[in-house]
């Protein structure tokens, strides 16, 4: 089958390469009339890279820091446990995009699979329980089994994105999970905690996808940009970040230098 017979107008209609789709779109290619006000999608969307590379650490809790001119500030101490060792480089020659992958909390050998232990001792590294990898544009400054030092990366004042698991809390209704009010406790009210209607009843007939209801809440990835880097302990091997980050203490956490459109970010 020619590209002609599947769109024979071919001036009236944008197309594109069946390789190019995606497996949905694949099956039908994408027709979009001249002068249409819609746009084709895009065939495919990039992972987004990282400014620079980052580190794992582990929260410890929350404080109040006086800073030199009187003012507290509300900041959260991470600690880092032994780790934030590089454990593979990967290039665009061998893996087909540029990233670096650190490993991070030393643990013991048998807590490990045989797998696991064959790709950590190729780099020479000790046993890490977490594994995560910082895409960049060029990985020519790292090498296998090179640790990351933190004051190293970073500095006082910079701004940094937290990311990590936030707190869970289990099933939850639509009160506590979405901020619905509650209805009358007196007047002869008997809806008072209830979620209430979900939709119409012949017309739809069915209830919207995305509609808020009760469910699970908490125990999701999130992150928290631009946050501002108060104080570097290199003595107790602490750092404090001001404001709240997700998760609970003892939580793993993900900081990246902040993604700042302009600076570090082209605008277009």
């Amino acid at each position: 089958m020619s590209i002609m017979s599947i769109c024979p107008a071919i001036s009236g209609c944008y197309w594109r390469s069946p390789d190019l789709l995606s497996n949905r779109e694949s099956k039908s290619f994408l027709k979009v009339k001249a002068g249409s006000s819609r746009r084709p999608r895009r065939a495919m969307v990039t992972m987004s890279m990282e400014t620079g590379v980052g580190v794992m650490g582990t929260k410890l809790g929350m404080m109040s820091y006086f800073e030199a001119d009187g003012e507290v500030v509300p900041v959260t101490v991470v600690g880092f446990k032994e780790g934030n060792i590089v454990t593979q480089v990967k290039t665009e020659a061998t893996d087909g995009y540029s990233a670096v992958q650190v490993g991070y909390q030393r643990v013991r050998d048998r807590k490990l699979t045989k797998p696991e232990m064959g790709h950590l001792q190729k780099a020479g590294a000790i046993s890490m329980r977490h594994l995560k990898e910082f895409r960049l544009l060029s990985v020519d400054a790292f090498q296998p089994n090179q640790r990351l030092v933190f004051d190293q990366i970073f500095q006082e004042g910079d701004l940094v994105d937290v990311s990590g698991t936030t707190i869970g809390k289990g099933f939850q209704g639509g009160i506590k999970r979405h901020n619905f009010k509650r209805g009358l406790m007196t007047h002869g009210s008997k809806s008072h905690r209830q979620l209430g209607s979900i939709g119409a009843g012949t017309t739809p007939g069915r209830v919207y996808k995305g509609k808020k209801m009760p469910g699970r809440m908490g125990g999701t990835k999130r992150k928290i940009r631009k946050l501002k880097i108060v104080k570097i302990d290199k003595d107790l091997n602490v750092v404090m970040i001001k404001g709240a980050v997700p998760g609970k203490p003892g939580n793993l956490l993900r900081i990246t230098p902040a993604k700042i459109v302009g600076k570090n970010i082209p605008k277009n």
